[in-house]
């Protein structure tokens, strides 16, 4: 993983609880990424470096600064601090863009962007718009878009500036759960059955040429997920992101409930060091490693991002969630190390 020093060039009130920030590219190499894909951000916070995932909203060979943009969530330690301090002229550490959630446009295709999101769920979702737009004349975009209300709406006004530039290549269907009296679209959550209504109403084009795309919370994905299916859609033409991975989540905190503690001593190797670590079963093997003082990789902390992947050379363990990675992957036996739990004593992980 590199890291890099950047330094804020503007910030952009998107709504009364997110802002948008806008981190300029280095002069002389600038850094590469590709439209759907986050990058890590460092914070220093009460004397400790604190991480995490932000999905870019700005789009590659497009925008010229590097954009995130971060919505506050209750006790939310990272994204409290940046929206109350963060300054124009700061300086952030981050990690460089990756993510498996992503588009490459190519001029010659002509295809049909579908996108769902939620809230903040449309970060990635505007990243990847911008990109086919701009980069694939033959093709058109739809964009399925819930939030609470027309104030909570993330990027509001880009949107129209967006649907005026294009016109009928890019759609955009608004869903409001918490909509004004005087709201004529959509209401309620995106759910199934507004899915299909919404999925029968779009330009028709070819099922081959049609590609879908949800990012948001977990219950909207599988509501999407479950339209699809019941459309016939394959599997392989559905890309879903998720910000938080419930499963670990829920995990972790089952874990720390009361009961008795087992603890397991495993060997990690790392940088061509054999290092032995304890691990209790009410932590992971990453959140242990780095207890113990190692330098180990890690960005997002939810099995998602594949920054922390190892390779168990012996031994069990149990990975709460493995969406990030491959059936092959799992087979070849790689590890996600923010996940994963030793559930014998003889495990050993190699990172890196």
């Amino acid at each position: 993983m590199k890291f890099h020093t950047l330094k804020v060039k503007d910030i952009t009130k998107e709504t009364l609880d997110t802002i948008t920030v806008h981190l300029k590219q280095p002069l002389f190499s600038k850094i590469k990424y590709k439209a759907g894909q986050f990058l890590t951000v460092v914070v220093p916070i009460e004397g400790k470096s604190v991480r995490r995932a932000y999905s870019l909203s700005s789009a590659p060979n497009i925008d010229e600064t590097l954009s995130i943009t971060i919505k506050r969530v209750e006790n939310g330690l990272v994204s409290n601090y940046v929206n109350d301090h963060l300054k124009v002229d700061d300086k952030m550490e981050i990690i460089e863009p990756m993510g498996n959630f992503f588009v490459e446009p190519d001029k010659n295709l002509a295809r049909h962007i579908v996108l769902f999101g939620a809230g903040s769920g449309i970060t990635p979702l505007m990243s990847i718009a911008k990109s086919i737009l701009a980069f694939e004349p033959k093709s058109i975009v739809s964009l399925v878009y819930g939030n609470r209300n027309s104030n909570t709406i993330i990027f509001k006004s880009k949107i129209e500036e967006m649907q005026k530039k294009y016109g009928e290549r890019f759609n955009v269907v608004h869903v409001l759960s918490q909509a004004e009296n005087d709201w004529v679209g959509y209401k309620g959550r995106i759910d199934k059955t507004i899915a299909i209504n919404v999925l029968n109403l779009l330009p028709k084009f070819d099922k081959d040429k049609t590609e879908y795309f949800i990012c948001g919370p977990e219950g909207m994905t599988k509501e999407v997920e479950n339209a699809l299916k019941n459309l016939q859609v394959p599997k392989e033409r559905i890309h879903h992101e998720s910000f938080i991975s419930s499963a670990s989540s829920e995990a972790k905190e089952e874990a720390k409930k009361g009961g008795s503690s087992t603890e397991r001593e495993i060997t990690i190797l790392l940088d061509n060091e054999e290092y032995r670590v304890k691990v209790s079963d009410k932590k992971t093997i990453l959140e242990a490693g780095l207890d113990a003082g190692l330098d180990m990789p890690y960005s997002c902390q939810s099995g998602l991002c594949t920054a922390c992947r190892g390779r168990r050379k012996s031994g069990e363990i149990k990975m709460d969630e493995d969406e990030g990675l491959s059936a092959l992957e799992i087979k070849d036996g790689y590890i996600l190390a923010c996940v994963s739990h030793p559930l014998t004593d003889d495990v050993v992980i190699e990172i890196g």
